[in-house]
């Protein structure tokens, strides 16, 4: 039989989004300068699994749904991400989000590394049941490689804490006890965190205010616009205006509003909260495209949609003089050259969003103390984490002349560049 050839650079995983996050870190190594088997371990996954799950319908049929979980590294710890069910899940998107994550981690300082993984689904067709069996069997198939010391699940797109009560209870009905350290983005009645929900949003505030600071500017008196009304960009538009700033537009997946005198943010959370989206709100506001928002005047622009929404054919018609990013790998790698030679710094995802599991690490350390702390407490600590990464990434631009984005990744490098090395490579 003949064999097939391979080229050995092509990997499974090696998509669009995978190569944005590879390019991002061959060019931090070349600044990080470290050891070359360190850059060698770093560049791929250390486990890929790919899952094909059978789950009956509420109409009696049964379809089969592909999913994936991706762990990048386990050099600091057991391996932390979230679970996505969307349409567009594929490995090489869990593999690239698995790898910032690993960044992320090291960078805010906690000991885990990354993964990421999902279900191909479109979450919003299925019933609450079909729901509840997909996560149920997904949880099933994982057993074996996840676990409070192994890979600790979280929400992510279409997945909520309804989901991780699914995931805990299937792992701990297997196992014969509640194992509430299993996942974290929880209900707060098995085990999850007080603030875990708006952590995410949150951060992303904490660390703009931080770059204001920095740059000389009174946050109180910026312009936001915000595209993503979500879990994160709903709660970045409620924090930005209470700390006075105006957000002058936000958008969701029906599209979105503007108004320059700013917008009644409440108002537009009640509206969600009634009818599911931003669709058909009118009052007072212009309604406006994902796309149009992006290219609105404005001080800071909150990118907490998806991914690679400012791209090369859009990134030279901002209009902001900030870029915060919200969600993973929003901004390409030709977008960033064209923002950095228009001297439009961008907040790097790794850094600005990294809220969500800086709580999931307090959450999973309460479950494993089984004790809990109150609000003010856990947002405390989070500013602190936050204050010190992002004034160590502050501190890397500055000496080294380089980008926030490169600056992060060249601090998260240094983090497991320094434990690879005194561990080695077994065997």
């Amino acid at each position: 039989m003949a064999k097939v050839a391979h080229a050995a650079s092509v990997l499974e995983w090696d998509t669009p989004l995978y190569q944005q996050a590879r390019t991002q870190l061959e060019h931090a190594l070349e600044l990080a300068e470290v050891p070359d088997f360190v850059s060698a371990r770093l560049r791929h996954p250390e486990r890929a699994l790919i899952l094909m799950l059978p789950v009956r319908m509420d109409d009696g049929t049964y379809r089969s749904f592909p999913a994936y979980r991706v762990q990048h590294s386990s050099v600091l710890g057991p391996t932390k991400g979230g679970i996505r069910y969307d349409e567009a899940v594929d490995l090489g998107e869990c593999a690239a989000l698995a790898m910032w994550m690993t960044w992320k981690c090291a960078l805010l300082r906690l000991p885990y590394g990354g993964a990421k993984g999902g279900v191909r689904c479109n979450a919003r067709g299925l019933s609450t049941a079909e729901l509840a069996r997909i996560t149920r069997r997904l949880t099933a198939e994982l057993a074996p490689f996840i676990g409070p010391e192994l890979d600790i699940p979280a929400p992510d797109m279409a997945t909520n804490e309804q989901t991780m009560a699914w995931m805990m209870d299937t792992y701990s009905m297997q196992k014969g006890y509640a194992v509430p350290e299993i996942v974290t983005g929880k209900p707060v009645s098995i085990g999850g965190s007080l603030f875990r929900h708006e952590a995410t949003g949150a951060g992303v505030v904490m660390v703009i205010a931080r770059a204001c600071e920095r740059l000389g500017w009174v946050l109180a008196a910026q312009s936001c616009a915000v595209q993503g009304f979500g879990n994160v960009g709903g709660i970045a538009a409620s924090e930005l205006r209470d700390e006075g700033a105006r957000v002058v537009a936000v958008s969701d997946i029906s599209g979105g509003v503007y108004s320059p005198e700013g917008l009644d943010v409440p108002t537009l959370h009640a509206y969600v909260a009634e009818h599911g989206s931003l669709e058909g709100y009118t009052k007072d506001v212009e309604r406006i495209t994902n796309e149009e928002l992006l290219e609105l005047e404005c001080d800071v622009l909150v990118l907490a949609a998806r991914e690679d929404q400012v791209t090369a054919e859009n990134a030279g018609k901002l209009r902001c003089r900030l870029v915060a990013e919200g969600a993973n790998g929003p901004t390409s790698v030709e977008a960033d050259r064209i923002l950095a030679e228009r001297g439009i710094p961008v907040l790097p995802d790794i850094l600005t969003n990294a809220g969500g599991v800086t709580v999931s690490y307090f959450e999973w350390v309460q479950d494993l103390g089984r004790l809990f702390w109150d609000r003010d407490e856990i947002r405390r600590r989070l500013a602190d984490q936050l204050s010190d990464a992002f004034d160590r990434v502050w501190s890397v631009a500055q000496e080294r002349g380089v980008s926030l984005r490169d600056a992060a990744l060249v601090a998260a490098i240094h983090e497991v560049a320094a434990a690879l090395e005194s561990r080695g490579i077994y065997p």
